[in-house]
């Protein structure tokens, strides 16, 4: 299995899941950590991957969503984007029924 195989699966599986440095309890960066945060306001369930466990993971994810950089989140199997977006969309009030609607 590739690994851009891999994480197609990983995302399949997952209705919310956040590919970020550390884990929510403890994050390795401050961008991993505000979106943690965000997602741990709106109080839903989410999955993480923390790709500083798996070097194939932490650039392969960079490849096959062609976005540079790290956290990057997947609603409902679609990329929505890094923390400055995911900020974003929450301040605006456009996160939370995507949220919403992946988890009914």
């Amino acid at each position: 299995m590739s690994v851009h195989d891999k994480i197609a699966q990983q995302i399949k599986d997952n209705q919310i899941l956040i590919y970020m440095k550390g884990t929510p309890e403890f994050p390795q960066c401050g961008f991993s950590a505000a979106v943690v945060e965000v997602f741990n306001q709106m109080g839903k369930p989410y999955a993480t991957v923390n790709v500083l466990e798996d070097m194939e993971i932490r650039e392969g994810i960079k490849s096959f969503s062609n976005w540079p950089t790290i956290p990057q989140i997947y609603i409902q199997g679609k990329f929505i984007g890094g923390c400055d977006i995911v900020r974003e969309m929450y301040t605006r009030g456009q996160l939370q029924p995507l949220v919403e609607a992946a988890i009914s």
